[in-house]
């Protein structure tokens, strides 16, 4: 733990002396950012502070959709945090039979910009997804890459490296940038147009896979010129690029071969927010002590403190401690989508299992290039029966 880190907790020990009566109650947090560092991170800053919690890590769950579910099974939650605005619009428009969050607003609601679900949930962190490319002779060498669409990549005449699998958090997002272009709320095909799914599957065709994860060490390498990643690790994995090519990527801050491609439409954000849950088993005064470990949690000290230790951006302007350049980035997940009432972010939680289904079932992501599935009949395709799950 950070001195930083040591000093904060111990002045946030006095600010929250008068809630020591909190240790009483022990809150049950989910979450999917619940790795074990930031599990034993958490409780023992909360204890710190006065506060109890129960948060299982990720060799007991893992994932957003696991949080989230298991909430909704075990009924017992008081807290939850991390997902993004695809499970928090499902959850704050009641899309779940068992869990609702209850009305709350904190004293830093006004310090999260358009990161919130007014009175509902709030954001404490950011991320988003990004297209890089090198500029050196691995790459453009030297052209500058300007795209209107995430889209615009399968025909810019460049290799790219793509992911290899429908499923996980990061591959979804990947999908929602290339598909954001082609949204037709009239389709059958998931409310996506059949260009759309044409454009995903040349996606896929034509990329290259080689079991990486996610694709920067494959662009770290200089295997391909184009590639995708998240944001939170970038800086992190450019820092120690060296130590895993013979060409690596240079220039953290500053790009020396590699840069952002530059895309008219933005970036597809993650925002993770933080709820209290509705829970009629507790009384009135464990109520107050979950929202007041909320507030706790979300409030720019410990934010700063928690982005400091785990390299992440928080929502909250007063936690920020620099700029940092990959979240200046044009957001089109809070767009709203053209012929609804959604935002790009709904639109996505009220499509997502159809789009899983329908790459699933049309066999998208293969791992071996060498044996890639035939390419779908378009014209002729039953989209009532591949949106829905296939039965085994």
């Amino acid at each position: 733990m950070k001195k930083f880190t040591i000093i904060l907790l111990a002045l946030l020990l006095v600010s929250f002396a008068g809630s020591a009566f909190a240790a009483d109650y022990v809150i049950r947090i989910y979450s999917n950012s619940n790795s074990s560092e930031r599990v034993t991170w958490l409780k023992n800053a909360a204890k710190e502070a006065g506060f109890e919690i129960s948060l299982d890590d990720s060799t007991v769950y893992k994932g957003d959709t696991s949080a989230i579910q298991l909430a909704n099974e075990n009924k017992d939650g008081d807290v939850i945090f991390g997902l993004n605005e695809v499970r928090w619009s499902q959850l704050v428009n009641g899309g779940y039979e068992n869990i609702s969050v209850l009305d709350w607003t904190p004293s830093w609601a006004d310090k999260v910009g358009e990161y919130k679900y007014p009175g509902k949930a709030y954001g404490i962190v950011i991320q988003n997804i990004l297209m890089l490319y090198r500029t050196d002779k691995f790459g453009t060498d030297g052209k500058e890459l300007h795209f209107k669409h995430w889209a615009d990549l399968v025909n810019s005449g460049y290799k790219w490296y793509r992911q290899g699998r429908v499923g996980g958090t990061t591959n979804m997002n990947i999908n929602n940038a290339m598909l954001y272009a082609f949204t037709d709320p009239s389709s059958p095909a998931g409310g996506i147009s059949v260009e759309g799914w044409k454009t995903l599957w040349a996606y896929c065709a034509k990329g290259t896979y080689t079991g990486d994860s996610y694709g920067f060490d494959a662009l770290n390498r200089g295997d391909v010129q184009v590639s995708t990643f998240y944001s939170s690790s970038l800086y992190g994995n450019i820092d120690a690029a060296a130590q895993s090519s013979n060409n690596p990527l240079k220039g953290t801050i500053n790009p020396e071969n590699w840069q952002l491609v530059d895309i008219e439409d933005g970036t597809y954000y993650i925002a993770e927010y933080i709820g209290v849950l509705d829970n009629p088993k507790r009384t009135d005064i464990q109520t107050s002590i979950v929202k007041q470990f909320a507030e706790w949690f979300g409030s720019a000290e410990v934010q700063r403190a928690w982005s400091e230790e785990f390299d992440s951006y928080p929502c909250n302007v007063d936690a920020l401690s620099d700029p940092v350049p990959l979240y200046t980035i044009k957001n089109f997940a809070l767009s709203k989508v053209p012929g609804t009432e959604m935002t790009y972010a709904e639109y996505v939680g009220a499509h997502s299992s159809e789009w899983t289904n329908i790459m699933t079932n049309l066999g998208f992501y293969w791992a071996d290039n060498a044996n890639p599935p035939a390419e779908p009949d378009w014209e002729n395709l039953d989209w009532t029966t591949l949106t829905q799950k296939a039965v085994k």
